[in-house]
Formats: structure tokens, C-alpha cells, sequence
């Protein structure tokens, strides 16, 4: 499986950096893994919201320039669906098997994704009702990638 995590904005820190260089090398084992970052638009501390909307629309137009057409698109958002560990590891276990090797998670920037990023997802997945950093969110999504491919090889990882 090729999977590619495409986010906005450069990480910058060490130790968030630290623990996705881990989870990258760990997921080596089972799929071909991508991090991409795409450059944030620069903007005001306070936008109006149609101001709001052309820097989501520039980040998105970075976002999709980065995922194929053949590619499966999992979009980061708080109004997705929320899954277990084992819901995930179900689910990317599937996409494998119906031949959908090419999957991409999308994670935003600081404003959220644009509504052309949300059209062009094929779902959208939520890890909480709470909002965090999208450098964060990296992480743990790596993490729980991760976790998924240990579920479904049966190799023990801890709870």
C-alpha cells in the first residue's frame, strides 16, 4: 500500500518531528509512506471570512495538487466520522483488498479545508470533537496508521 500524508504548513518542532520520523520508519515495514507538506498561505492573526475562504482555497489548490486521481482520499475533519483503532485497520484493510492501494490523509492548516478538499475526499474521519494542532494531528495520525497495520498483521502493540 502507498500511502501519502499531505499537510499544510512546515513542522517545525523537534520533538513532533522526532516522533513522526519514528512512525514513518516503523510504517516502512508495511506500506511505502509519503509525507508531504505544502507551504501555508501567509495571512493576518484576524481575517473576514472572505479573506478566510482565499487562504483555505490556495492551501486547497496546493492540497490537490499533490493527490493523483487514482488516489483514495481520506480528509481530517471534525465533522467526519470518528472510528476505533480497529474500525480504521478494518477499513484500510479493505481499501487493500478491492485493489486500492494509492490512499491519501489530508490534514489542513490552522483554518481547516476548503470545500473543494472536502468534495474531493471520499471520507472524511475525525479523531475528536476537539480541535488540535494540525502539526499534532500528524503525529497521531501516523501513529494510528501504524497501530492499524499492527491490528491487521495480529502483532501485538500495546492499548
Amino acid at each position: 500500500m502507498n500511502i501519502t500524508i499531505v499537510t499544510v504548513g512546515k513542522l517545525k518542532e523537534k520533538y513532533l518531528k522526532m516522533g513522526i520520523d519514528e512512525f514513518t520508519k516503523r510504517l516502512g515495514s508495511y506500506a511505502k509512506v509519503n509525507v508531504v507538506e505544502v507551504p501555508d498561505e501567509k495571512a493576518p492573526e484576524s481575517l473576514s471570512d472572505a479573506d478566510m475562504e482565499i487562504v483555505k482555497k490556495k492551501e486547497a489548490e496546493r492540497i490537490l495538487a499533490k493527490i493523483g486521481s487514482d488516489t483514495y482520499v481520506i480528509a481530517l475533519a471534525i465533522e467526519g466520522k470518528m472510528k476505533t483503532s480497529e474500525e480504521l485497520a478494518a477499513d484500510l484493510e479493505s481499501l487493500m483488498t478491492y485493489g486500492r492501494s494509492k490512499v491519501a490523509f489530508v490534514i489542513g492548516g490552522s483554518l481547516g479545508l476548503h470545500d473543494s478538499v472536502i468534495k474531493r475526499a471520499d471520507e472524511l474521519l475525525s479523531f475528536s470533537k476537539m480541535t488540535f494542532p494540525h502539526q499534532m494531528m500528524k503525529l497521531i495520525l501516523l501513529e494510528q496508521v501504524y497501530r492499524a497495520f499492527r491490528i491487521m498483521k495480529n502483532e501485538p502493540y500495546h492499548k
